[in-house]
């Protein structure tokens, strides 16, 4: 006989969940260019560029932006409207 658990699996066995509304846009942003809607995946990353670069609420102690997954982004839209040029 088999028993069923109600218990949660593991941390680690899950897979990591955006927290922040800019997290959830990029995961968009990336689910966009896997599909290969570029236009969408192009209005994405401008809400998310948006999102970024305004200012946060003086409540937050942590004001600094981490670009670092904006560039990325900026840098693989590129490459798939512009595949000629990564070809070498």
């Amino acid at each position: 006989m088999t028993v069923m658990s109600d218990a949660v699996p593991d941390q680690e066995a899950r897979a990591p969940r955006p927290s922040r509304l800019s997290d959830h846009v990029l995961v968009a942003f990336h689910s966009a260019c896997d599909q290969g809607n570029l236009k969408v995946a192009a209005e994405l990353l401008d809400i998310l560029e948006f999102m970024m670069m305004r200012g946060l609420p003086e409540r937050r102690l942590e004001r600094r932006v981490n670009a670092q997954p904006l560039v990325a982004a900026h840098g693989r839209l590129w490459s798939r409207c512009h595949p000629e040029a990564c070809d070498g």
